[in-house]
Formats: structure tokens, C-alpha cells, sequence
């Protein structure tokens, strides 16, 4: 009885709130050390999710975009600032942009100029996921140096992970099987199941299918350090849209159930992909098994 008394009120204070206030409060002490400890950062991170006034700091520490040194944060985005200053005046006197290049295009251009990746006769499509990502940030943050640099930091973290993309494909659709035979099956019957984006959805981390208060839970645990925690959400993004699936007989239509997302149902398939994520012990990488 005690013990159901107290699950009672833990869900009654996490929905007036009173959780998230202790959660800002354990995160602003450790934001309180010096130097900052990325460690104790990224495991806060893997555990809740952040609240919105501090994600943009957040974000920057745990992608190396500032210094765990406080007192070095000023004078390391004025560098920032003006790379990226000198990088846009670059790309203008070379001509490669000009008022009618989308800002996206024109963080692209910038990033495959600072990476040694340009070339004259550059065209400004989509690198994998980078513009999407581009485009998402830039519903998050409003400073342009800001979008920049974490859309470039995140960017560059995720690709690390190319090599195991197949492996959370994989991955994706034994959980998808476990979770719901029945539509697991159906998938692979009308030939879907095989031919799904999924390798574009890990390059840009769901950027453009789910809308940004949803992608925001999701890549706080990708900052945290959790890449496996993409093929919970294909598995809850699929579940969750089954019964307008079933009634799809082809790859266009199940695409077409998966556009236009209601910012309700991205909320929830954000949630429920963390809480299976967490069921299966919060693993980070393909190196880490779930539980049995």
C-alpha cells in the first residue's frame, strides 16, 4: 500500500510539475562545478529531458562546441563568431552563394568549406542528413552561429556512427518483429519492410519526420550519448501509425502515412521510443545489449 501511495504521488507531482523542478534544480548545481563535468552531464541527459532554457548550453558542452571551463565560453564563441563570419564572407566572394540560397544550403556549403570537402563545381543538395538537422536546429535556436556550430558538431557525432547503421537496421526490425508480429509481417509481405528510409532517417536522427518539441527528447539522449535509442523510435513510429499502415498495400502509401506527423502523435512516439529505450536498459551503442 505504501509503495503504491508513493507511485501515486510521483505521477501526481510529475504532472503538476513538481519533477521537472527538481530536475532543473539537480542540473543547475552541476552546472555549478568548475571545470564542468561531461560525464555527469551526458548521464543527466540519458535520464531526463532537458529543460528547454538550458539546452542550448547543454547541447553546446556535450558537443565539444565550448569548454567544460565556464570562464572561456565568451571568448570561444567570439571565435566562433567570427570563423563563421569569415566563412560566410568566403563563400560570398567566391560567388558559391548569393540572396537566394536557403540558409541550410548555405550552412552546407560552409561546412564542406571548413572540412576541406568544397569544391568549385559543388552542388548544394542535401549531404545526407546535414540540412535537415540545419533546418531543425534552426527551429531551436534563433542565433545563427549557434545553429551553425550545432548543426555541424551534431552532425559530425552522428557520422560517426555510419558503420553501424546496418547493424541498427537490423536491430530496428528484430525489435519492430518482438514488439508486433502482425504488423512486422505485413510489412514484409507487400516488400515495405526492406525498402523504408531507414538509413535516411538515421542520418538526419528523425530531423524533418517528427516535429521539433518531439526531436528534442530524442536528441537529448543522442547528445547523451545514445545513437541506439533511432531504432526505438522507427519501431514506435511504425506501432504507433499501424492501423493507418495496415490500410496501405505500398511503399508511396506507408511513406505517405509517415509525412505530416500531428505534433500530439510526434510527442508521443518521442516518449514511448524513450521508454522503451529505457526498458531495455538504456543502451547506447550496438556494442550494448538490451534486456532479454
Amino acid at each position: 500500500m505504501a509503495a503504491d501511495e508513493k507511485n501515486f504521488r510521483s505521477v501526481y507531482y510529475e504532472k503538476v510539475g513538481f519533477r521537472s523542478v527538481e530536475e532543473k534544480k539537480s542540473l543547475e548545481i552541476l552546472l555549478k562545478d568548475k571545470p564542468l563535468d561531461r560525464g555527469k552531464l551526458k548521464q543527466f541527459c540519458l535520464r531526463f529531458c532537458l529543460p528547454a532554457t538550458y539546452r542550448n548550453l547543454m547541447w553546446k558542452l556535450l558537443l565539444g562546441v565550448v569548454p567544460v571551463h565556464v570562464e572561456c565560453h565568451a571568448f570561444v564563441m567570439d571565435q566562433r563568431k567570427q570563423e563563421f563570419t569569415d566563412l560566410l564572407r568566403a563563400l560570398n566572394v567566391m560567388r558559391v552563394i548569393d540572396s537566394y540560397t536557403s540558409k541550410p544550403q548555405i550552412f552546407l556549403a560552409m561546412w564542406l568549406l571548413q572540412t576541406g570537402n568544397f569544391t568549385c563545381d559543388i552542388n548544394l543538395i542535401d549531404e545526407k542528413g546535414f540540412v535537415s538537422i540545419v533546418q531543425a536546429m534552426m527551429q531551436f535556436f534563433e542565433d545563427e552561429t549557434d545553429v551553425y556550430w550545432l548543426a555541424k558538431n551534431f552532425y559530425e557525432n552522428v557520422d560517426k556512427f555510419q558503420a553501424d547503421i546496418p547493424k541498427l537496421t537490423e536491430c530496428s526490425y528484430n525489435l519492430l518483429e518482438k514488439e508486433d508480429a502482425e504488423l512486422y509481417k505485413y510489412l514484409h509481405r507487400i516488400g515495405v519492410l526492406d525498402n523504408l528510409p531507414v538509413g535516411r532517417w538515421f542520418d538526419c536522427c528523425f530531423a524533418g519526420v517528427l516535429n521539433e518539441t518531439a526531436l528534442a527528447k530524442i536528441w537529448d539522449k543522442i547528445c547523451g550519448g545514445s545513437y541506439k535509442i533511432l531504432a526505438y523510435v522507427v519501431v514506435v513510429l511504425l506501432t504507433n501509425l499501424k492501423i493507418r499502415i495496415l490500410k496501405c498495400s505500398s511503399l508511396t502509401g506507408v511513406l505517405q502515412c509517415i509525412k505530416n506527423i500531428p505534433e500530439e502523435t510526434a510527442d508521443i512516439i518521442a516518449n514511448k521510443s524513450i521508454e522503451m529505450w529505457q526498458h531495455n536498459g538504456s543502451p547506447l551503442t550496438m556494442h550494448d545489449k538490451p534486456k532479454p
